[in-house]
């Protein structure tokens, strides 16, 4: 049974439909392909790190696109020749498109390629209008120093 039931708490929260529509997409596909392998890795407050086993794959043969709130990795099968007769294929050589769900504000860092690792890093920036802020009570206005201009009391 792999399906939830979010309906008791859709009534009582307000604005996290997004949430448990995520929740339930995933729900629905959890028994999907898991190739390539990835690993996901929280690397501080607000960066991380993906990482994918592309043995075999080319930079050309890797397509990264990141949409607000997506990252698509596809990877495109290449034709190889072969020289000589192929006695047993384990090396898996077929084409792949992994999706990725991304929080609001996450966005690619960098992407790299290096021993058969795809590794992509990203980074929540939380935009200056949306991080916290203290409201003063009653719209109080910070005390100003009163400038007297001719008191006569200023030294020569």
């Amino acid at each position: 049974m792999n399906r939830m039931d979010f309906t008791p708490y859709r009534r009582s929260t307000v604005g996290f439909d997004r949430l448990f529509d995520l929740m339930e997409r995933q729900a629905r596909n959890a028994g999907g392909d898991n190739y390539p392998p990835f690993n996901i890795e929280r690397r501080g407050d607000d960066e991380y790190r993906i990482t994918l086993a592309v043995a075999g794959f080319r930079p050309a043969d890797l397509d990264i696109t990141a949409q607000q709130n997506l990252l698509t990795i596809q990877g495109k099968k290449r034709d190889e020749t072969v020289e000589g007769e192929m006695l047993h294929v384990g090396i898996a050589n077929r084409g792949f498109e992994r999706r990725f769900e991304l929080a609001d504000y996450v966005r690619v860092d960098n992407a790299d390629l290096a021993d058969g690792l795809l590794v992509i890093d990203l980074v929540r920036e939380v935009p200056e209008a949306m991080k916290p802020k203290k409201v003063m009570i009653g719209a109080q206005k910070t005390l100003e120093v009163v400038k007297d201009e001719d008191d006569g009391s200023k030294a020569a």
